[in-house]
Parts: C-alpha cells; sequence; structure tokens
C-alpha cells in the first residue's frame, strides 16, 4: 500500500466513508427494537473515529449495517452508506463479498472466535489474499510472512504456519489485524478491539492501529466502550446513547468540555488513575431502582450468622508460602523430551483479614493460577496455602476440604459462561446452598435466594428467570449473589468488570465495595486495569512471569513505585487528558468525581 500524505486533522478532505440516516430495526414477538435511529458518521483517509457508548447503544450495530451483516430479522430500514461516494448498502450479497475485505475490513471483538482454529493463520492469509487480489499462492505466502512481520509477531516465517490456539490473546488480536489488511482497504472498522487484553499488550495494539492508519492512510472506525482508548487513538468521537448519537466532535473537545449531560457523566464514571475514591459515579440516566441495595444488618440477617470454621489469625487469613506451579507445554513418554512452563515460580504473600488484595499483571503471569490453587481447583507442585491457620494443600478428606472451601468463593471474569444456562437463577445461587446444607427447609432457601437477590439490587423476582433475560451487569450480580450464598469468609474476583462498560462496571464494583463493608468479607482482586485496582485495593502484588516483583500499599504503588516493571505498566496506563473548559463556555465543564 501507498503511503498517504492525507492528514487525519484535514477536515476537508473528502469522506472514505460516509453514514447518513441511518436507522436500523429488529421485530420481535414484542414489537419493534430500533437499534440505531437517524445516525450520521464521517471518517476520513488517514483519521481515527471512535464510536462510544454503554452495551446496547448500537455501535456494534453500526458496523455490521456498513459491512452487510446484520443478523436476521435485523434490517436497515432508513438512510445510506457510502463508500468514497458511492452507495454500497442494499446490494446484494455477492457484491459485499467482494466489497468485505476488499475495500472495508473488520476488526471483531473475540480473535479466537474470528480465526478458522483447523486452519493456518498462514493458510487464512492466502485465502484471503488469493480471494480479493490478483496474485499467485507464492505471492501471497510471502505477503502473509510480512504482514505477521509488520503488525509484530515474532519469527513470522515459523508462526505462519502454527493454528489460532498456539497464539496468545494480544497475538490473536495480531493476526486479525494482519487479516484485515491483506486484500489493502480503504477503511478498517474495529469492534472493541482492545478488550480483554491487559494493559501491556492494549497499548500495543493501539499503536500499532495508529501506526497502520498514519502509513497507509487508511480510515479507521473504532467502537468500544473503553474512554482510555478513545483517549490514547482517536481524532474524533461520536457518542452513542440508546441508538442515537449525542454528541459528536474532536476528542479533545470531548473529553475535556462536552455538552452533553450523559458525556460528562460517562466520563466521570471512568475509574480515576490519579486519585483514589470512596465511591465510583454513576451514569446519568441509569434508572436508580436498578442499582439501589440495602445494608446488611449482620445482627439478624442470615449471612450475619456466627461463623466457625477454623480460627482468624490475627495477621493473616489467608497466607501463601513458596507457591509453585508449572504445566506441561509438550508430552513425551520421556521425561526429557516433555517440555513445561512454570506458571507460578514461588510465590508469597499474605491477605489481612477485611482487606482487599489486588493481584496485578500482564496476561500469562499466573495471577489467575494463583485463584485456582488457592480455591482448590488446581493442586500446588510446591509450597503452602494456608487459610484461617490451617494448610490446605495437607488436608486429605472431602468433608474438610469441603468445611474450608465454602469459605471461599470466586466471582469469574466472564458473567455469559459462568452461569448454567438451563438454570433458572432460583437454582444457580441456591446450588451452593443445597450442596453445603445451609438450609433446613426449601422454603428457607427460596427465602435466603430472594433475599441475596435484593441485596445484589435484582430483586426478588429475578429468582424466576433464566441468565438469558438478564445484561452482563445484572448477570454479574447473580454470580456474586451466588458467590455469598455460603456466607463466604474470602472472596475471590477474577477480572469481574472486564467485560463490563463503564457505567455498568461502576455500579458492580460498588456492590462489591458495600458488601465488603457490610460483611467484614476479605478479598483477593485480580485485574489487569490498573485504575481499577487502584479503586478497589488496600495493597497490590505485581506479578511477572509467574513470580511477584514488587508487592505494596496501593497509594505508595502508584505513587512511588519501586520496581522497574511496575514503573512501565504504570507508564503504558492509559489515562483521559481532559483539559479544562474554556472561559466564558456556554456548555458545563465535566464534573469532578464526588
Amino acid at each position: 500500500m501507498a503511503q498517504t500524505e492525507t492528514s487525519a486533522s484535514d477536515a476537508t478532505a473528502t469522506p472514505v466513508l460516509e453514514v447518513r440516516g441511518l436507522t436500523v430495526e429488529f421485530p420481535s414477538r414484542r414489537g419493534l427494537v430500533v437499534a440505531a435511529e437517524d445516525v450520521n458518521l464521517a471518517v476520513r483517509p488517514g483519521e481515527i473515529l471512535g464510536v462510544v457508548g454503554e452495551s446496547g447503544a448500537g455501535k456494534s450495530t453500526i458496523g455490521n449495517a456498513v459491512m452487510g451483516l446484520l443478523e436476521p430479522p435485523g434490517r436497515m430500514a432508513r438512510g445510506e452508506v457510502l463508500l468514497k461516494g458511492e452507495r454500497i448498502d442494499g446490494r446484494p450479497q455477492a457484491e459485499m463479498r467482494r466489497i468485505r475485505g476488499k475495500r472495508v475490513a473488520m476488526i471483531f471483538q473475540d480473535p479466537l472466535t474470528s480465526l478458522d482454529p483447523l486452519q493456518t493463520v498462514g493458510a487464512q492469509l492466502v485465502e484471503t489474499m488469493l480471494t480479493h487480489l490478483p496474485i499467485s499462492e507464492a505471492e501471497a505466502k510471502k505477503r502473509a510472512i510480512g504482514l505477521l512481520e509488520q503488525v509484530g509477531i515474532p519469527d513470522p516465517d515459523v508462526r505462519v504456519e502454527q493454528y489460532p490456539h498456539q497464539f496468545s490473546g494480544g497475538m490473536r488480536q495480531r493476526v486479525v489485524i494482519a487479516l484485515s489488511l491483506c486484500a489493502e482497504p480503504e477503511v478498517i472498522i474495529a469492534d472493541e478491539p482492545t478488550t480483554a487484553l491487559d494493559v501491556s499488550i492494549q497499548a500495543q495494539i493501539l499503536e500499532l492501529l495508529r501506526r497502520l492508519v498514519r502509513d497507509h492512510g487508511v480510515g479507521m472506525i473504532i467502537i468500544t466502550h473503553d474512554m482510555g482508548v478513545i483517549a490514547e487513538v482517536t481524532d474524533r468521537v461520536a457518542v452513542m446513547y440508546r441508538g442515537k448519537v449525542v454528541e459528536e466532535g474532536p476528542t479533545e473537545k470531548i473529553l475535556g468540555n462536552p455538552d452533553h449531560t450523559y458525556t460528562r457523566s460517562l466520563i466521570s464514571a471512568v475509574p480515576r488513575p490519579d486519585v483514589r475514591l470512596d465511591r465510583f459515579p454513576l451514569v446519568e440516566y441509569i434508572e436508580a431502582a436498578s442499582t439501589a441495595t440495602r445494608k446488611i444488618d449482620l445482627r439478624t440477617h442470615w449471612l450475619g450468622r456466627t461463623r466457625d470454621f477454623g480460627t482468624v489469625s490475627d495477621r493473616a487469613l489467608v497466607e501463601v508460602r513458596d507457591l509453585s506451579l508449572r504445566f506441561v507445554t509438550r508430552r513425551s513418554f520421556l521425561e526429557k523430551n516433555r517440555r513445561y512452563v512454570q506458571a507460578v515460580d514461588r510465590v508469597t504473600f499474605q491477605v489481612r483479614p477485611g482487606e482487599v488484595f489486588g493481584l496485578v499483571g500482564e496476561s500469562g503471569s499466573g495471577k489467575s493460577t494463583i485463584a485456582r490453587l488457592i480455591t482448590g481447583l488446581y493442586r500446588p507442585q510446591g509450597g503452602n496455602i494456608l487459610f484461617a491457620g490451617a494448610d490446605l494443600t495437607a488436608l486429605t478428606s472431602r468433608r474438610e476440604v469441603n468445611r474450608y472451601r465454602r469459605q471461599m468463593q470466586m466471582i469469574f471474569q466472564d458473567p455469559f459462561s459462568s452461569l448454567n444456562a438451563r438454570f433458572k437463577v432460583m437454582d444457580i445461587v441456591a446450588e451452593p446452598i443445597r450442596f453445603h446444607k445451609l438450609a433446613q427447609s426449601e422454603a428457607e432457601v427460596r427465602g435466603i435466594v430472594e433475599d441475596l437477590l435484593e441485596h445484589v439490587g435484582l430483586g426478588a423476582k429475578a429468582a424466576q428467570k433464566y441468565p438469558h433475560e438478564f445484561s452482563g451487569g445484572q448477570r454479574q450480580r447473580i454470580s456474586i449473589a451466588r458467590a455469598l450464598a455460603t456466607r463466604p469468609r474470602f472472596l475471590i474476583c477474577d477480572e469481574p468488570t472486564s467485560a463490563l462498560d463503564v457505567s455498568i462496571q461502576a455500579q458492580v464494583l460498588n456492590l462489591l465495595k458495600d458488601l465488603q463493608a457490610d460483611l467484614g468479607l476479605t478479598m483477593l482482586f485480580i485485574s489487569h486495569d490498573l485504575p481499577v485496582i487502584r479503586q478497589m485495593c488496600d495493597r497490590v502484588a505485581v506479578m511477572r512471569h509467574g513470580k511477584i516483583v514488587e508487592v505494596a500499599a496501593t497509594e505508595a504503588l502508584f505513587e512511588t513505585p519501586q520496581h522497574e516493571y511496575t514503573r512501565h505498566l504504570l507508564h503504558l496506563m492509559p489515562r483521559l487528558v481532559a483539559a479544562p473548559p474554556p472561559p466564558d463556555q456556554g456548555a458545563d465543564p465535566v464534573p469532578e468525581p464526588a
């Protein structure tokens, strides 16, 4: 692709892609759902346009409409899509297949489902090029290796013959980006390209996207709910709410002095990396009833009944000593031919009663493995795990294991896959109560479940519904209710909000703060989101390559990090650079979170 001289700041350049008056409807048995209404957007060569909003705002619907990928019965009711002034909406699928990939490419949110697991990445790159470009297979193979090198894949001549499962999440996302570049498109639509990536891999992907736009002069639309990504890479921003664009303008203007109330509240709900707050500000326009919770009176509430599972140490509730675990990466009958990866390498730390202890690090650093070791899902190959003074690694009987295991519960990362889709919420939350025989009758079980659902802000009526009837944030509340059902003393939160947009994240994190304060819970909070770690945790351990490189009080770690790797992570942390509004401006300034 030839390098372009077009500047992203040149507002007079002819748009490479225009969306005019786009309205998308989904007929259903309950009536007509309008997913996008009268949307107008334009992106110019060499420009990155961000489309931001909460889940369900219509962001991805716009990308799918442009690509002609709306799922039936969804339809484009009104409007038009123009590519370099040429209307492309409504064309037959055969024509759209020639446009997709060749002129307009898309980077999907989940790279694992975007790639064929049965084909090597090289075969998928070559297939795309042979479909759209007049070149030979040998030329396509050579270009595939060059593209992998261009997107930063090491040893591209070797990796081109490997399968998607042999790549990390960040590497797979790079492969998807290479796939989008195969046919030299004029526009790239990136749908949540950094969701669930840690801060260092996210920084690499964002720098790669910036470089592609700069070097190749393509127009790019980034669809995201991450305001940090918006601040890092975009030239202009369109803010969406319930299918409508409520505000659009240069990134500096939108982040520094937004006009719309929704935009201001959305920005204020982003976890702040610079100072710790008692509460996460909530986004306005969200119904208060859906986020309200009741304070728990431990003197009378079921959750406050006496716990008699071991004696709590004055110094630590959970203690990890020289914990080690390795996984086999290549099996062989002969020991010398086996290959291993050291997932956890002699890790030692303590979690004190009533504190929130954070674990932070890149993907693959061993954070989630430690959580699974503590809860007994993995068996350690070395070291000890002490809970309330008892060595869990020395327990032999199932009865003893269950006695302690019910005192530690886990909230998993993905609220969609962690709930049984065939169970009603009543049975999901009641299952641990029944298993551990914590209630005397089914009537008491029902009462406990309904009360738990009330306390996490869902209401008792939610018990009779199935998981698919809830949003992502509501499903995570169900997971929290299930975790509380055993009256745990220790709660492990493994990336509990990484799949949630900023407003739902604020609600869930506030709920966890309230429950921790009401119940005196001790928490292990695992995340790659450094601002969230600062807001939630009392102390933090930084992990790299299976080892802890630094442990410190949260404020000390963020203000005066001691280890070079910690400083590196903090440097990569996306920040909202919001300038103060100019004087005598009609719009209200961005409100400071209270």
